[in-house]
């Protein structure tokens, strides 16, 4: 049988691309096993489901703290553990999402003569996708513009695939999402996403302005892990987290307000989701969801907020003119060429097993 690593980490966009190919790899004959961390959150979402090997890693940060002086030595040991199970595996090819956890998976790859692909959904490559790029065999990317910011043999290595998106996701029954949130047919759903860690900012602006929110919408909040507050509203719904219940409640949401990750983004344009962006600020990030905004919004497929112009006010502006636009931008995303990369991934993996 054929075996397949996958890796990647840190936030679950580093991981749930891998769940838009699990099932696909499995119709195709692969054997598929996964490395990563120890306590991160893609043991929480694929531990159960694949066998799990965890490695130790470090974090890749652009700022000073004093683990920068003993995480380089994590990442040594990460190669070697990553090395050794490797080596017992053999598997054809690693396809790596990245987060901090595929730099030493993808050194020990190279050290074992394993090709590797990488994926990179943001419109700039992240540092981790970087400093492994010189040791994988393809880059495949989300945007056609990313190539502008790689150099050399980087760019000559990418390939314009698109993000692998999860079947069920289009399977989503609207009367099933209402029902879940209590919710009735007769008012627009606002579906506030934070990603899975959530964000203070949104999580602050969407409770402080409830009363007035709930007047136009009934409103879904992904709050993330520990965020969950006492709310005694009936058009007001909050989750933590949601996984088997996504589906529908983005097939209940009529408009959606979130973070600019890239997986979460084409899922929206795959989706036809209206949606308003609030991008990590530079403050919290290196600007890749600055970025990403930028693109959807100059695309026509979203409209934007920086997280330092956020407000109650200015929210219920933009909610108004997205609800006027409605049909603008649902035909802006039927057009658009940002669609579902899972097939073209596949091809790639089949392709590069071949020749190892």
């Amino acid at each position: 049988m054929k075996r397949i690593v996958l890796t990647g980490g840190g936030t679950a966009g580093h991981v749930t691309p891998h769940l838009a190919l699990v099932n696909h790899l499995r119709a195709k004959g692969w054997e598929i096993h996964y490395i990563g961390t120890h306590g991160g959150i893609e043991r929480q979402l694929v531990g159960a489901e694949l066998p799990y090997y965890p490695i130790s890693a470090g974090k890749l940060r652009r700022y000073f703290d004093l683990k920068n002086l003993s995480d380089p030595l994590r990442v040594l040991k990460g190669v070697a553990d990553a090395y050794r199970h490797l080596r017992r595996i053999r598997p054809a090819v690693v396809f790596s999402k990245g987060g901090f956890v595929a730099v030493p998976v993808t050194v020990a790859a190279w050290l074992l003569r394993i090709p590797v692909i990488l994926h990179e959904s943001d419109l700039t490559p992240g540092l981790a996708n970087r400093l492994s790029l010189p040791f994988a065999r393809r880059l495949c990317v989300t945007f056609p513009d990313t190539t502008r910011y790689l150099k050399g043999r980087g760019a000559q290595k990418a390939v314009v695939t698109g993000t692998p998106i999860r079947a069920e996701l289009f399977s989503g029954s609207r009367e099933e999402g209402l029902n879940m949130c209590r919710f009735t047919p007769g008012l627009p759903v606002l579906l506030v996403m934070g990603g899975s860690l959530g964000s203070a900012v949104l999580n602050e602006v969407i409770r402080e302005n409830l009363a007035e929110l709930t007047k136009h919408y009934q409103i879904i909040h992904l709050c993330g892990r520990g965020n969950l507050v006492p709310a005694a509203n009936r058009r007001y719904f909050q989750l933590e987290y949601a996984t088997e219940e996504l589906p529908h409640l983005l097939a209940a949401a009529d408009f959606v307000l979130s973070r600019a990750g890239a997986n979460a983004l084409v899922e929206l344009v795959s989706l036809g989701k209206p949606n308003i962006l609030v991008p990590l600020s530079r403050q919290a990030s290196r600007g890749d969801q600055i970025l990403n905004a930028a693109s959807f919004a100059k695309q026509g497929l979203s409209l934007v907020i920086q997280e330092e112009e956020l407000s109650g006010e200015v929210l219920q502006e933009r909610l108004a003119q997205l609800q006027q636009e409605r049909e603008r931008f649902i035909a802006a995303m039927a057009a658009s060429p940002i669609k579902d990369g899972t097939g073209r991934i596949l091809q790639l993996i089949e392709e590069t097993a071949r020749q190892y």
